[in-house]
């Protein structure tokens, strides 16, 4: 098969990740159902994790077991490094975009009562304070307004951030199908399409989930695909290009560092949401899911 064949394939199997990514589109706001849907994305995204970690330490588990401890060292500290860097440079970016969100948002003032003297005009009159549950009415609908404003964008920024983590994990999983078709073993390749097409698949659905109740619009969806999926195909042609355990640990590592970070930020939303049980039953659910179809990759040989 032509190179461009196995990157047309290796598109394929980054695009399934647009097969979930509907579920976004729900309009329900029901707190029950967001609670599941979210608790679902985190047990797939623990999965996820697992397998992120087990493939970024594979060569330093070869470097031990062959006693090559100056490669294992160097690639251990490599893993390490790139886990924190995914993490904590997610973080800091999620503290910066909320306290610049804080300080864009314009003050809330109640105006000026009739008599031009400010807010607190009327209390100088025995019966002139009528103003003041207007004001307050006023204040609250606003307050609720840029509390709902606010997390919405909040959703969107957490289903980019997944977007992105599992991004940098497709594009280790292209180089993985690029290198399988470089050396001649384009039957493994095809199973390493297949396989992590139905990863994928799975995948969407967790981008998605904190989005739901927000209706967001299919552009802003195709975006968030192309941003889990896109680098999938990117992986594959450069993978047949060469072939490196640095450059696929590097990006293993800042995969890993990035769904930790989101796995984190979901746990802390199904915390308040004060459904425990169901959040326990979806979690186990969704962990159970990711290890179902990598069971399905490996009994078919891939």
């Amino acid at each position: 098969m032509p190179p461009m064949g196995v990157a047309a394939l290796g598109a394929v199997a980054g695009l399934t990740i647009f097969l979930g990514l509907p579920i976004g589109r729900l309009r329900s706001n029901a707190v029950g159902l967001k609670a599941a849907l979210n608790a679902l994305a985190t047990g797939i995204l623990i999965f996820l994790l697992w397998d992120v970690l087990s493939q970024a330490w594979e060569p330093v588990d070869k470097a031990l077991s062959s006693h090559q401890l100056g490669p294992a060292v160097g690639q251990g500290l490599l893993m390490a490094a790139c886990i924190g860097v995914g993490l904590l440079s997610l973080t800091y970016m999620d503290r910066y975009m909320k306290r610049r969100a804080l300080a864009l948002a314009s003050p809330i003032r109640p105006p000026a009562a009739p008599d031009g003297h400010g807010p607190q005009a009327g209390s100088h009159h025995p019966h002139g304070a009528g103003t003041g549950p207007a004001v307050g009415t006023a204040t609250g609908v606003a307050i609720v307004a840029a509390t709902e404003v606010e997390s919405r964008a909040g959703a969107r920024r957490l289903a980019l951030t997944i977007a992105i983590g599992i991004g940098l994990h497709n594009f280790a999983e292209g180089l993985a199908i690029g290198t399988a078709a470089a050396q001649g073993e384009l039957a493994f390749a095809v199973l390493l399409i297949v396989g992590f097409g139905l990863h994928n698949a799975t995948e969407g659905f967790g981008i998605v989930a904190p989005l739901s109740g927000t209706r967001p619009s299919w552009g802003y969806l195709a975006l968030l695909g192309l941003i889990g999926g896109g680098p999938t195909f990117l992986g594959t042609v450069i993978g047949q290009a060469f072939s490196s355990d640095i450059v696929s640990i590097a990006f293993l590592g800042l995969a890993a560092g990035s769904i930790l970070y989101v796995v984190i930020e979901l746990l802390a939303v199904a915390r308040r949401t004060g459904m425990k049980t169901l959040v326990a039953w979806c979690i186990f659910a969704g962990i159970v899911a990711g290890f179902a179809t990598d069971a399905i990759v490996t009994f078919a040989g891939a």
